[in-house]
C-alpha cells in the first residue's frame, strides 16, 4: 500500500509536527506499506528522518503556514503521486493562524473526496469542545459567534472525509449527534515510543517539575512558577523547574516576558526549543510533569509522552484531560486550575511521597504500553483497507 500522510514534520515547528514524525515513523515499520509520500510544510533545515526503513519515504514539502495555495499544491502532488490512501493530521490552526489560509487548507478533505481518493483525516481537537476565551482565541462575544459558524462550516469540510478520525470518544458523540454522520471513528492518540519499562527511581539532585509543550494561550507557566515558589516556602526540597518548548503561535515573546518576570527567582530554567533526539532525556530527568493550563483543545501529547516515559503527572481537573484518564487509564493529582496553591498541594504529594510517585508513574507507564503508536497504525491500516474495499 503507499499512504499518503499530510503533516507538519520535524523540524517544523508548526502544530503536531512531532505526531506526523511518529505517524510516518510507525508506519513505514509495516511490511505492507511500500511507501509513505510525505506532504509537509517548507523548512530551512532537511527533514528529520532518523528512523528505520526511511528510504521508504518521498519528501514533498509543498506548503507552508498561512499560504494561500496550499490546497492547489498538495492537490497537485497527490494527483502525480497517486497514493492508494491518504491520512491527514489535523487541528483547526494546522495550516495557519490566519483566516482564509487557515480555512483553504481545512478544506482539503472535501476536495480529496470530490475526487474519489480514500481519505481519513485525524481530527485532534473539535471547536464544540474548546472554550475559545480560555485557549486564547478571542474575548468578544460576536467574535465567538463568529468562530462558532466558521468552526461548523469547518467542520462539514472535514466530515467530507471518507472517515474522521477523533482521539476521545466524547468527540464520536458530539459529532454524530450535531451534524448527524456516521463515518466518525474513535481512534486513540496512542504512545510516541514503544520503549522498554524505564527506571522509576530518580536521579540524584533536584527533583525536576517538567512543564512541555508550545506556551502563552491557554498553557501558562507563571502558577508553575508560584506553587514553586510555596512548595519552598513549605518544605526543605530540593526541586527544580524546567520549562521545555517555545511560545505559541499566537503570543511570541510570552517566555522571554515570564523568564524577565521572574529573573530572581532561583532553580527556574527555560531550555527553548527542544529537538526530537533530546525529548527522552528532557523526560527522563524529570520527577514529575506539570500541566500548567487554563483549558484543553484534544487529547494531549505531552500526557502521553510522559506515560511512555513513566513519569508521575499533576492535571488541571478540565474536561479533555479528565476524559483521557478515565477512557486510557492514566493517573494522575488533580488541581485547581486557577490556584497556586492547589498546584503546590498536588507536586508535594507526588514529590514527597516516593512510593505514591513510582505508582502513578507504573500506572501511566502500563496505560502508555497498552496504545503504543504501532498499535495506532495498524488501527490506521485496517481503517485504509475498509474504505479501500467499500470503493472497490
Amino acid at each position: 500500500m503507499k499512504i499518503a500522510i499530510i503533516t507538519a514534520f520535524p523540524p517544523s515547528k508548526v502544530t503536531l509536527n512531532e505526531y506526523g514524525y511518529h505517524l510516518v515513523k510507525n508506519f513505514v515499520q509495516k511490511n505492507e506499506v511500500s511507501e509513505v509520500v510525505l506532504l509537509t510544510d517548507t523548512t530551512q533545515a532537511p527533514k528529520d528522518l532518523d528512523f528505520e526503513n526511511s528510504h521508504k519515504v518521498s519528501v514533498h514539502e509543498c506548503w507552508s503556514f498561512n499560504s494561500y495555495t496550499t490546497i492547489f499544491s498538495i492537490s497537485a502532488v497527490l494527483r502525480h503521486e497517486k497514493p492508494d490512501a491518504v491520512l491527514i493530521n489535523l487541528q483547526f490552526m494546522k495550516f495557519g493562524d490566519k483566516k482564509i489560509p487557515a480555512a483553504l487548507g481545512l478544506m482539503i478533505p472535501m476536495v480529496l473526496r470530490n475526487n474519489k481518493v480514500p481519505t481519513v483525516s485525524l481530527l485532534h481537537n473539535i471547536l464544540e469542545q474548546v472554550d475559545l476565551e480560555s485557549a486564547g482565541f478571542t474575548t468578544n462575544k460576536l467574535a465567538k459567534q463568529f468562530y462558532n459558524f466558521v468552526g461548523t462550516t469547518l467542520t462539514r469540510f472535514i466530515l467530507k472525509s471518507d472517515v474522521v478520525a477523533v482521539t476521545i470518544n466524547k468527540y464520536v458523540t458530539v459529532l454524530e449527534n450535531k451534524y448527524k454522520v456516521k463515518n466518525v471513528q474513535l481512534i486513540p492518540h496512542g504512545t510516541f515510543e514503544s520503549i522498554e519499562t524505564p527506571c522509576f527511581d530518580l536521579a540524584p539532585g533536584p527533583k525536576q517539575i517538567l512543564a512541555f509543550g508550545k506556551f502563552g494561550t491557554y498553557k501558562k507557566v507563571e502558577i508553575l512558577i508560584e506553587a514553586a515558589i510555596l512548595i519552598r516556602q513549605n518544605s526543605a526540597e530540593n526541586i527544580e523547574v524546567v520549562i521545555a518548548g517555545t511560545d505559541s503561535p499566537n503570543t511570541p515573546g510570552y517566555l522571554a516576558e515570564v523568564q524577565e518576570k521572574y529573573r530572581e527567582v532561583p532553580g527556574i530554567r527555560f531550555t527553548g526549543y527542544v529537538d526530537e533526539k533530546d525529548v527522552a532525556t528532557i523526560f527522563g530527568q524529570a520527577a514529575v510533569v506539570a500541566f500548567p493550563y487554563t483549558s484543553t483543545t484534544g487529547s494531549s501529547g505531552v500526557l502521553h509522552q510522559a506515560g511512555s516515559y513513566g513519569k508521575a503527572v499533576v492535571m488541571p481537573d478540565l474536561g479533555d484531560l479528565a476524559l483521557l484518564v478515565e477512557e486510557e487509564g492514566y493517573k494522575g493529582v488533580f488541581f485547581d486550575p486557577e490556584s497556586a496553591a492547589s498546584l503546590a498541594q498536588a507536586l508535594e504529594k507526588i514529590i514527597t511521597n516516593d512510593a505514591a510517585r513510582k505508582a502513578i508513574a507504573m500506572q501511566n507507564f502500563n496505560a502508555a504500553s497498552a496504545l503504543s503508536m504501532d498499535k495506532i497504525t495498524d488501527m490506521y491500516m485496517d481503517t485504509f483497507k475498509k474504505i479501500i474495499q467499500s470503493k472497490s
